[in-house]
């Protein structure tokens, strides 16, 4: 993750795209990347969005900008200095203490 995040990095550095990086400017790209994401499910069935990966050229699609969600999100973590995977960690931990499994495993019930 981290060699991602330099990676990402020296790309910027390298355009002299530093100055854009900002927290604001990237939250907004990477929810404009997430709205293009849900995009392609838009209009699919339940049941049509679970077979999306079986058309190439829909699951290109999909791939792509899960990859462009996942980079504005390590850009973003590397400009405030968030570790991801410790803020993932944290949050699961915060979950299971606040949706504790009962019983028969259906916590929001």
């Amino acid at each position: 993750m981290e060699q991602l995040q330099r990676r990402l990095a020296e790309f910027a550095e390298a355009r002299q795209w530093g100055r854009y990086h900002t927290p604001k400017n990237l939250a907004a790209a990477l929810s404009v990347e997430a709205g293009e994401l849900v995009e392609i499910f838009q209009w699919l069935t339940p049941e049509e969005s679970l077979r999306v990966m079986t058309a190439p050229d829909a699951a290109d699609r999909v791939r792509d900008e899960v990859a462009d969600v996942l980079a504005y999100l390590l850009q973003f973590c590397e400009v405030l200095e968030i570790d991801a995977l410790d803020a993932l960690e944290a949050k699961i931990e915060r979950n299971e203490k606040r949706f504790p499994v009962h019983g028969n495993g259906h916590s929001m019930e």
